[in-house]
């Protein structure tokens, strides 16, 4: 990677469980539109570790500063992924953040169960959303032509996926910016703004289900220009 000093012109997107990287398309036009170059991972989701590696060959891939940015489980991802030397800031879009071998399931057993954990269904040692909690849990709010869509693209995970434990925390030594999602129902609002406040985050809130860089890509996008300018004022609420 070339000029790991210079201006942030690059930005990897990370999707989380039950979706693969076309949940960023309303997104990554507006970045691109600002000049910056941009790449969304395909995760496995098969492990943190392929996860990880996955979006360790994004990085690689960079040409200078890198903003990577992780929604709900790629929280995790970026967390171990973020220490890369690349990597100038971390944005976490309704996303997990764990501490350095931190149990995450034991932390948010602490929060309100978030009503789209009853919609799994498990096969064959995967597990997926079933289409009434996807529709109504994880893409509340999506129109529903774009939201049938989003579940036809959903990929499934592996059944251990959510054990994985990070062996750092990238939070700690990264700028970050958080965006809580209001009316979440797969990631429980209250555990969002918990880790925003932790990772002493520039944090917005947005008026959205989990998936906010679909119902409001403007706000989300606006958030991580300011994560690209290194700036910490507060955000317009979406």
């Amino acid at each position: 990677m070339s000029d790991p000093t210079g201006p942030v012109r690059n930005v990897v997107l990370v999707h989380g469980a039950y979706a693969d990287g076309s949940s960023w398309s309303d997104v990554i036009p507006l970045l691109q539109r600002a000049g910056l170059t941009v790449t969304a991972v395909q995760n496995p989701l098969t492990s943190l570790a392929d996860d990880v590696a996955a979006t360790n060959r994004a990085l690689d891939r960079q040409d200078g500063p890198t903003v990577l940015v992780g929604h709900s489980w790629a929280g995790t991802v970026i967390t171990e992924a973020g220490n890369h030397p690349g990597v100038t800031a971390l944005v976490y879009v309704a996303a997990r953040a764990p501490d350095a071998g931190e149990d995450f399931t034991t932390l948010a057993a602490r929060f309100p169960t978030p009503p789209a954990n009853s919609g799994l269904v498990h096969h064959d040692g995967y597990a997926q959303l079933s289409e009434e909690a996807f529709r109504n849990d994880f893409a509340g709010g999506v129109d529903e032509a774009r939201a049938r869509a989003l579940y036809a693209v959903q990929g499934p995970i592996a059944g251990d996926l959510f054990s994985g434990r990070t062996t750092v925390a990238a939070w700690r030594d990264r700028q970050c910016y958080y965006s809580v999602s209001t009316q979440d129902r797969t990631t429980a609002p209250e555990l969002e703004r918990f880790l925003a406040e932790r990772m002493d985050a520039t944090t917005i809130e947005v008026e959205s289900s989990h998936l906010a860089m679909v119902t409001h890509p403007e706000t989300i996008a606006d958030l991580i220009l300011m994560a690209t300018r290194g700036t910490r004022a507060p955000a317009s609420r979406g």
